[in-house]
């Protein structure tokens, strides 16, 4: 059952197009990702999700319904979220808690037990994120959208934030989850659209979208004596070779490790330096955004 539905969302400022013609569906109990350079078009998709933002042409549905007649049921940590900097953190949780029948307290999960008489202008930029965070998911609600979910947190905050989120999932709430850190969606999303220039470019699984690269492997080593590169490129395991300098770089197929080794047996050299790499999701994500690369790899 779909829980999200996108269809054709449409969504201009003034002449800038920022959302063209996005399509897509979110399964009930799923986290979907979202990926994508900044200016692609992620934060104002979601905030049309959310009901913060009305599309020029398209629909949104949310549970059945258009987003603002089920904002009780949605959880929003949005990229930048204020609040008065007077306020403290117990009580910006109590006040939120006070508009749902039923609400959850995620303060100690998120590490914010200790921080409850801080101000929030007194807080990192971490603390802040983690405090934006509880307040989402306060209300208990059957769809969480979250907005750079882990920004500005230390990598083991992020993990534990990760462990917080699965926890969310497992009790069947829906996530949308726009994301800068390739690691982050490859351990919580179960498929992943990638936007550009405000269009989807890709959706699939994180593997569905590693396994569109060319050559799921790569080898690299310095032949130890002169090798023709062309003994390589003949092996059908084999897709692409390069030489950068002294290093032979071959891509190709799962067993390519052992098809070079081989190779290099029968004619006597040693590859020095050996290294293999894998084709990871940041690659995927390079190519599908034609050689974007700001998002983080860890």
């Amino acid at each position: 059952m779909a829980i999200i539905e996108v269809r054709d969302l449409g969504k201009r400022y003034g002449p800038r197009v920022a959302v063209d013609s996005v399509s897509f569906e979110v399964a009930e109990g799923e986290i979907f990702g979202i990926l994508g350079p900044n200016g692609a078009g992620k934060t104002t998709t979601v905030e049309c999700v959310s009901g913060l933002r009305t599309p020029d042409r398209g629909s949104v549905s949310v549970l059945g319904q258009a987003p603002a007649d089920v904002r009780a049921a949605i959880g929003v940590q949005l990229q930048a979220s204020e609040l008065p900097e007077r306020m403290r953190v117990g009580e910006a949780l109590s006040l939120f808690s006070s508009f749902y029948p039923a609400p959850a307290d995620w303060s100690a999960r998120l590490g914010l037990s200790g921080h409850l008489k801080a101000e929030f202008g007194q807080l990192s930029g971490g603390l802040k994120q983690r405090l934006s965070i509880a307040l989402a998911l306060v209300g208990s609600p059957r769809v969480a959208i979250l907005d750079e979910l882990t920004t500005g947190l230390d990598p083991q905050a992020r993990r534990d934030t990760w462990s917080v989120i699965e926890d969310v999932r497992a009790a069947g709430v829906t996530i949308l989850l726009v994301t800068h850190f390739m690691e982050e969606a490859e351990r919580l999303c179960d498929r992943v659209a990638v936007f550009r220039d405000g269009r989807i470019a890709a959706a699939d699984t994180p593997s569905g979208l590693v396994s569109r690269v060319d050559g799921s492997c790569r080898v690299r080593f310095v032949p130890s004596a002169a090798l023709d590169v062309a003994v390589l490129e003949a092996l059908p395991e084999v897709s692409s070779v390069s030489v950068v300098g002294e290093q032979v770089v071959v891509s190709g197929s799962e067993n390519l490790l052992h098809a070079v080794t081989s190779l290099l047996a029968r004619k006597q050299i040693v590859a020095r330096q050996l290294r293999v790499d894998q084709v990871s999701l940041n690659d995927a994500y390079v190519r599908l955004t034609g050689g974007s690369s700001d998002v983080a790899d860890h």
